[in-house]
């Protein structure tokens, strides 16, 4: 199918009453797990890569944006059921920018450290750059408290401010609106609740699509009290990429001495095959509860 922009998906989204998962991928088996299940499940679908990651100075080798470009638009172009391209969460203009050019068709700025006056103006920069090379662009109001080492650290986050998330959409012109509710960044485990009359709160002063990043910890029944209120896209990686972990290390746990057979034969043994099938069955235990199944 063509590349859609996230937009597109979301806007569809919201008239139709559920929400689309942005699955994150890492290489191309994660990326071959997430179209697996949402063709399974017969669901559009956000795929795409973490431009934090990506783009960061202490990564041992610089990164060919055009490589993770042309993977991801050749799998949306070749899948099934309609697929938009992220490149996620970045503090980089130059980065966003390029992302844009080699189509990738949503694209986010994130950057929790620049001052709010700077960081409007290079949004509403960034969102007319996107929107002349027909890409969406999204951006968070608050900040997510992050659960990476094993504790929820609540130092540097903010919840969002209905009036400021206004501000921010009717100032900058950006498609996709993130909020802070109480959902949490890479929490590791156990579910943390929704702030659902802040999140109301929200919906009723914005009238774009809200996006609930940490998806990993936000249990059912808030997700779909969430989506009932104007949330239309979910973020998920960290439990797809603690499925994949689990999956390859027990792969790789035998005495088998041919490396053909663990890599890249494609049998049981094969380590990429249990990658791939891990991430595909990961995403198939959340999407459903999205209400996307079955829309395509």
């Amino acid at each position: 199918m063509p590349l859609k922009t996230a937009k597109e998906l979301l806007e569809k989204a919201l008239a139709g009453g559920y929400a689309v998962g942005y699955f994150e991928s890492w290489n191309l088996e994660s990326l071959q797990g997430v179209i697996d299940a949402a063709e399974v499940a017969r669901a559009p679908v956000i795929i795409g890569f973490n431009g934090e990651f990506l783009s960061h100075e202490e990564r041992r080798t610089e990164e060919r944006l055009a490589w993770y470009s042309s993977l991801g638009r050749t799998a949306a172009e070749t899948a099934s059921v309609p697929c938009a391209l992220i490149f996620n969460e970045c503090a980089l203009d130059d980065w966003i920018r390029q992302a844009v050019t080699l189509g990738f068709s949503q694209v986010m700025l994130d950057d929790p450290k620049a001052e709010r006056e700077d960081y409007l103006r290079r949004l509403k920069e960034l969102a007319e750059f996107a929107h002349a090379h027909g890409a969406a662009i999204e951006a968070e109001a608050g900040q997510l408290p992050c659960g990476a080492g094993g504790e929820v650290e609540e130092e540097g986050s903010s919840l969002t401010d209905p009036d400021a998330a206004a501000r921010i959409v009717r100032e900058t012109g950006i498609d996709i609106l993130a909020v802070s509710v109480g959902n949490v960044h890479v929490l590791l485990e156990g579910r943390k609740e929704l702030d659902l009359e802040r999140l109301a709160a929200i919906g009723s002063r914005v009238k774009i699509p809200l996006d609930l990043h940490g998806g990993t910890g936000i249990g059912g029944d808030d997700l779909k009290k969430a989506i009932s209120l104007g949330v239309a896209k979910v973020c998920y990686g960290t439990y797809v990429k603690q499925r994949y972990l689990k999956a390859v290390r027990a792969a790789l746990a035998n005495d088998e001495v041919n490396p053909h057979l663990m890599l890249g034969f494609g049998r049981d043994e094969d380590v990429m095959v249990a990658g791939r099938q891990a991430v595909r069955d990961a995403v198939l235990e959340r999407i459903e509860l999205l209400g996307c199944c079955k829309r395509v």
